[in-house]
């Protein structure tokens, strides 16, 4: 599938992969330029192929209860949170927010890969009296990240933003359009979601690289969140395991009854055998998902992304590891395309200096 902005992506030069069924650019001028870009300006990022989903009525609250990790009835109006939807065995069915815009009315925010299956998932499982609807292929979705980002969409649409806190939203106009601006983020950086009408998508993104927005692709957004520890659905979090191991308990209130509780207060309960730590690398050369990491020439755990991180000056990794070994300080190897590659366990995040700490915003 291809987002209403592939014709401008193919324009810019951009390089095209398949990415979660859709055509996505890669990049642009170069992952480093365009990393570079958004730690010390502004760059904007395609996200159209990411899903929307409404859920409404006077039972849409008790249902997401009861399908999220994280606790819905606490969501104020114009604030969104960051959580998991699982299966009955606790396994990540994806990682999602959640936007409050009244008593009774909400946004999910999924996963272009898992979107169908979150779909199919979500409605199994609400009341007769609440209302579906995938808002999906009517809505596009920019992320504009970086410091001067602010100031990057307000001279773009001759605006001035709301002061929005971390993880808050408002619906305002922007350029004739009733948009959803929020501020959650993938890269640890200053940043904004913008939400509006598919049809508008080509004006949009133009006006934000004339107001001073470099464009940028999968390959700089997945140097940017393993810089700040995110995890990627897929990589570091799946169906094979619940959250447990990659987030410790975080973004998951246990006090409230949720699909997959079970299995969730097991893990927290009991330990888990491996839990997702950071690698820091000896050298420059990147460990790749699937890698095997070893301690003292023993299996101690796999892979799950890997990168040499601009920010840090080094190459770096998650992966999930003995709990044992999960220590700052502990030295493991990672085997690497014939290499044995040296690495100490370090806490996460890599990267710190961004202004926007928080939740993850669980973009893929």
């Amino acid at each position: 599938m291809r987002t209403p902005l592939h014709d401008e992506h193919v324009r810019l030069g951009a390089r095209i992969v398949p990415f979660a069924g859709w055509d996505m650019p890669v990049q642009y001028a170069g992952i480093l330029a365009e990393h570079e870009a958004t730690r010390t300006g502004c760059a904007v990022f395609d996200t159209c192929h990411m899903g929307e989903f409404e859920v409404s009525g006077p039972t849409a609250e008790a249902d997401l209860e009861r399908l999220l990790t994280q606790r819905v009835g606490t969501i104020r109006e114009g604030q969104c949170r960051y959580g998991y939807l699982l299966r009955d065995d606790g396994g990540v069915l994806d990682d999602l927010t959640c936007y409050r815009f009244g008593p009774d009315r909400f946004w999910l925010i999924v996963n272009a890969g898992t979107r169908p299956g979150d779909a199919d998932w979500v409605r199994a499982h609400l009341s007769p009296a609440t209302t579906f609807r995938d808002l999906s292929d009517a809505t596009a979705k920019l992320d504009v990240q970086g410091p001067v980002s602010r100031a990057v969409v307000e001279r773009a649409f001759e605006t001035r933003l709301p002061d929005l806190g971390y993880f808050r939203f408002a619906t305002l106009p922007l350029a004739g359009e009733s948009c959803v601006v929020s501020r959650t983020g993938y890269t640890g950086e200053w940043g904004y979601e913008i939400y509006f009408p598919a049809v508008r998508a080509t004006d949009f993104w133009r006006r934000l690289l004339e107001s001073g927005a470099a464009p940028a692709g999968l390959g700089a957004r997945d140097t940017l969140r393993l810089e700040v520890g995110y995890p990627l659905y897929g990589h570091e979090l799946g169906t094979d395991r619940t959250p447990v191991p990659a987030a410790r308990g975080a973004f998951i209130d246990v006090t409230k009854r949720f699909i997959g509780w079970a299995a969730v207060v097991r893990d927290i309960e009991e330990s888990c055998p491996r839990y997702l730590a950071g690698l820091r690398l000896d050298s420059r050369r990147a460990a790749r998902a699937g890698d095997a990491v070893k301690a003292d020439g023993a299996d101690a755990g796999v892979v799950t992304s890997g990168s040499y991180a601009p920010s840090v000056g080094a190459a770096v990794a998650m992966a999930y590891i003995d709990a044992k070994l999960t220590r700052p300080g502990a030295r493991v190897t990672v085997e690497s395309r014939g290499a044995s590659l040296g690495a100490e366990v370090v806490s996460l995040p890599f990267w710190t200096q961004g202004t926007a700490r928080g939740a993850p915003a669980g973009a893929s």
